[in-house]
């Protein structure tokens, strides 16, 4: 380890006295202009002896506008805790007074690689992980040094760049971070690990309002703090962005490049084998100046579009990862000398002005790197055998729109379908279908939204190993390799139009194939309204025309209700409306086909009344998950429950109990036999992923677990090859086929019987021997995507995804996967909803013997 100076050596032990001055923080020698004022006098405190509320930092930044030419600062929106998510922009006088023509004159100049005489478009980008804070303190830094600096350097930078600055990505769980650490300094500050200040209580503050890895988001673009974002590179697309994070306290400062086995082999070569290497020349030389250790090229992976370091390599240009050792708090021991949050925001704030120093460096090389970038992205979409992707299924017109915002969200060329198309045994109609040609300026983003699969040159992975947007949505596609006709191109979503409502005296009916059913159901069940449910198929005559309503299908009857008729018209048609889901009304219960609508079959639903655990051990993300789908998309409260409140929880006034994936191993007896004594009365247990596995250990019913591998002979390996090998066997996340009985209440609203499920887990249940509680299983050879180790696959091939056990008078649904996963997968989320609306009439049937026994 290299030797610190005395002065180094004081700088990582205390708090303040190496940081009481700016001068501390930047080269010695610097003039600041003297009317802005410096962070510690605008916050009473230097930078690092406190962490900064966003509230305060939010203030400073328009301070800065307030005071600087240099600056112009901008609220995109909000989260949902209603705090401003800011953009502030840095460029000379001179610039900001033609922001716009420059704007306008990069954006022109894309596929050419860019216009040498506009100035260079950087962005820079702090604290997506709330915990991480260091970045957004030297955000506050790196926006004082640009705002003030009177040296030539950082003038010559205002002059020739326009620098686009995030200072906190995640004001949510910043904020959850700041009050935690805060609130625990001690003075003198304890750097004991123990102690509560460096130990966050669950959820921690990485994560966002819904407790979402915001890192994770760029591609599914699921939250507002995302689009905001993702709007705001569009409107710029940078040449350079970075993405400040922490990792563990014994590490030391990682920066690009990274694992080159892992880059993505559709994006263009030269970002990866020259730009990155220019820049790491760059970092290491700011890093060197300042004594700090750092490493490179040994881990994080370039695959996924979806991080904030890579989203921008699928444009043409350079996303940058920085990963620095965490105090996670103010001073924390390591196994050398104690980290100090001040030695953390220094090396963050030498990265970020070395960040903008290698960009002008280096213009050239990025200017060539893009004209690189689309000329090969162009060679790629000629090559390719796929014209066109055609996609839409006409009976879930929500979920199809919902894909379509997606891909306009991601500057996706779309169009209208013009015709009718027949593909791989599909036809696709005009209406409810649209065409996404190849060879488009944003071919690299079509291909990893369209593609299943791509090879790889390493089978360990940081993250997920395949991300298909169109797989994790569930429509019908196909990929279309002969001459096609495009109708008109999309600029915005396209409207719903919904047929009002015609009153009846007698029923109401819909279908249940839209995604937004379940928020109709809810809404229905909010006003008193009585909903029945048919557990089989039936046709009725609607304004003179035979309709068939499959599985699941819903009927309200007039008699049958507690309100009255005018209100129940207002009611449905609101619903309908709101929803956009056709609802018609009939003038008979005598079908044409199937069912009446009297019969036995069509069941009352039971309004959800849902509870969900949360807590120490449980996955936080996953929880995060189940409760944004109900209060964003459904619109329906969920209780969260604390496991250290569970014993003196009255679960009787609950009829479904959540339970995703985590460490259920602290729950004790009393707790378990409460849970199981519940579901006997009659609730259903909905149990994801280990919950599963704790549900089926506990005796919850009669399913099992499918083993582990079987030993085998000894074998030996090289000390050096553990990780590797060890790590890939872990599943980062794929893409599996399983067959789905749409006959089973969850299985409701399905059209195929092949549904597309995302595997991150280990959890591998055996099918059931009861022949109708395996609701869906997975094939024989059900890898759609991604890496699987062949020694997973086998446990994995022909296992069960789901199923649904009876336990006394209740039942426990068990998923091996995540239905929800980071709120993207649409087309699984409907298992999920269908556990909760239709569980509580779900009654297992019983199996005779079979022949064989």
């Amino acid at each position: 380890m290299t030797r610190f100076s005395p002065f180094l050596l004081l700088f990582l032990v205390l708090q303040g006295a190496a940081v009481a001055q700016v001068k501390s923080w930047t080269q010695a020698g610097r003039n600041y202009d003297s009317r802005i004022p410096t962070p510690e006098a605008f916050l009473g405190y230097p930078i690092g002896d406190q962490h900064t509320r966003h509230d305060r930092l939010v203030e400073y930044f328009r301070e800065l506008d307030r005071l600087s030419d240099r600056v112009s600062v901008q609220v995109i929106g909000k989260t949902f805790e209603k705090r401003d998510q800011l953009l502030a922009i840095f460029t000379s006088p001179a610039n900001h007074a033609r922001r716009e023509e420059i704007r306008k004159r990069h954006l022109a100049a894309q596929t050419a690689g860019g216009d040498p005489s506009v100035p260079l478009v950087i962005h820079l980008g702090y604290n997506v992980h709330g915990n991480e804070p260091s970045s957004s303190e030297a955000a506050i830094l790196t926006a004082y040094h640009l705002a003030a600096s009177l040296d030539p350097e950082t003038l010559k930078w205002l002059d020739e760049t326009v620098i686009l600055m995030d200072p906190v990505i995640n004001p949510d769980g910043r904020d959850r971070h700041t009050h935690w650490a805060n609130m625990h300094k001690a003075d003198p500050p304890v750097a004991d690990p123990a102690d509560r200040e460096h130990n966050e209580v669950w959820p921690g503050g990485r994560t966002n309002h819904y407790w979402f890895d915001l890192n994770r988001d760029w591609f599914h673009g699921t939250f507002p703090e995302t689009r905001n974002r993702i709007r705001v590179f569009h409107e710029w697309r940078p040449f350079v962005q970075t993405d400040h994070h922490e990792m563990g306290t014994n590490s030391t400062f990682y920066f690009d490049p990274g694992k080159g086995s892992s880059n993505n082999p559709i994006v263009p070569g030269t970002l990866y084998n020259t730009v990155y290497p220019l820049f790491g020349r760059h970092f290491s030389r700011a890093a060197d100046s300042i004594g700090s250790m750092y490493f490179t090229k040994e881990a994080f992976d370039k695959l996924y579009p979806g991080y904030g370091s890579s989203y921008i390599n699928f444009y043409g240009g350079a996303g940058f990862l920085f990963e620095q050792a965490s105090s996670r708090g103010h001073v924390q021991e390591t196994s050398t000398v104690p980290l100090t949050f001040a030695f953390t925001i220094r090396n963050q704030f030498t990265a970020s002005l070395a960040t903008i120093r290698a960009s002008l460096a280096e213009r050239e090389s990025l200017h060539a790197m893009r004209r690189e970038f689309h000329r090969l992205s162009a060679e790629q979409a000629a090559r390719s055998q796929v014209k066109a992707y055609v996609f839409g299924d006409p009976q879930d017109r929500s979920r199809t729109l919902a894909f379509v915002d997606r891909l306009l969200m991601h500057q996706v060329e779309v169009h209208e379908l013009p015709a009718a198309i027949r593909s791989e045994g599909r036809v696709f109609e005009t209406g409810s279908s649209y065409l996404v040609p190849v060879e488009q300026m944003n071919h690299i983003m079509v291909r990893s939204i369209f593609e299943k699969q791509i090879t790889y040159t390493d089978s360990t992975f940081y993250d997920a190993s395949t991300w298909s947007l169109i797989e994790a949505f569930g429509i019908p596609y196909s990929a279309l390799k002969t001459a096609f006709k495009t109708g008109q191109r999309l600029e915005s979503l396209p409207t719903r139009a919904v047929p009002p409502v015609k009153r009846s005296g007698y029923a109401y009916v819909m279908g249940s194939t839209d995604y937004h059913v379940h928020r109709a159901i809810y809404m229905l069940q909010q006003s008193g309204v009585n909903v029945q449910s048919a557990f089989r198929p039936f046709t009725a005559s609607v304004d003179g025309s035979a309709v068939t309503f499959g599985y699941g299908s819903l009927s309200i009857p007039v008699g049958l209700q507690r309100v009255g008729e005018d209100s129940l018209f207002r009611t449905v048609s609101r619903v309908s409306a709101a929803c956009g889901i056709p609802i018609h009304g009939l003038a008979t219960g005598y079908s044409l086909g199937g069912i009446d609508l009297g019969s036995n079959n069509m069941r009352t639903l039971k309004k959800p009344e849902a509870a969900m655990l949360i807590g120490n051990g449980v996955a936080a993300t996953e929880a995060g998950e189940v409760w944004h789908l109900l209060d964003q998309r459904v619109g329906m409260p969920i209780t969260k429950i604390d496991l250290t409140t569970l014993s003196r929880t009255d679960l009787s006034r609950y009829n479904t109990l959540v339970m995703v994936g985590g460490n259920y191993g602290q729950m004790d007896k009393s707790q378990t036999d409460r849970i199981r004594a519940w579901v006997q009365a009659g609730g259903t247990l909905i149990a994801i992923k280990n919950a599963s596995e704790w549900a089926v250990r506990n005796g919850f019913g009669e399913e099992a677990l499918v083993p582990d591998s079987l030993p085998r002979a000894n074998a030996r390996f090289d000390f050096d090859e553990a990780q590797d090998r060890e790590g890939a066997k872990a599943m980062g996340g794929s893409i599996f086929r399983v067959d789905l009985d749409t006959t089973h209440p969850i299985g409701f609203g399905y059209t195929s019987r092949t549904l597309s499920v995302y595997r991150n887990g280990a959890t591998c249940l055996r099918p059931s021997r009861n022949p109708y509680s395996t609701v869906a299983k997975y094939l024989a050879t059900p890898l759609v995507g991604g890496y699987v180790h062949p020694e997973s696959l086998a446990r994995i091939r022909q296992s069960a995804s789901v199923l649904v056990g009876q336990t006394g008078r209740g039942r426990v649904v068990y998923f091996a996967d995540d239905p929800n996963f980071r709120g993207a997968w649409y087309g699984t989320n409907r298992l999920f909803l269908n556990a909760l609306f239709y569980g509580g009439s779900i009654n297992v049937p019983a199996a005779g013997p079979s022949a064989s026994e």
